[in-house]
């Protein structure tokens, strides 16, 4: 069996600053779109839509390792050159990050390079890579 794909729809005010951001900034491949209400995106083989509307941001904030994280928040474990090759781009960008780019829990189960930052609309990501894949789940 495949692994499934994942969809996800979310909010935001201006679909010409999300196509800017998610296809150019981010590099995803642009699919389908109604112009005025809706744009899917591949994020890395899944579909994520920007639907035009209110709504987007942080609800609340929860320590993890000594950070205050946006929740909700989406994002993608790349592996590890990707992670940082994207934080290098979004750096060069002018990305303001919400949380820089860290390592977490070092040297502990579960060791991780994140950062945090926002899209135009305040919708939280959290891009995310493992020395060890095999250490995303640990405990």
């Amino acid at each position: 069996m495949t692994t499934p794909l994942f969809h996800l729809a979310i909010p935001v005010d201006d679909l010409e600053a999300g196509r800017a951001f998610y296809g150019e900034l981010l590099g995803c491949p642009q699919g389908r779109e109604d112009p005025g209400h809706w744009i899917d995106f591949d994020l890395r083989g899944h579909q994520l839509v920007l639907h035009k509307g209110e709504g987007a941001g942080v609800r609340t904030r929860n320590a993890v390792d000594g950070d205050a994280v946006p929740v909700p928040h989406f994002g993608l474990v790349l592996d590890w050159d990707e992670w940082h090759a994207l934080a290098d781009r979004l750096r060069s960008a002018g990305t303001e990050f919400v949380i820089e780019p860290h390592i977490r829990f070092e040297g502990k189960p579960g060791e991780q390079a994140t950062m945090f930052f926002f899209d135009p609309a305040g919708n939280a990501l959290e891009f995310k890579a493992f020395r060890d894949i095999g250490q995303l789940f640990a405990t």
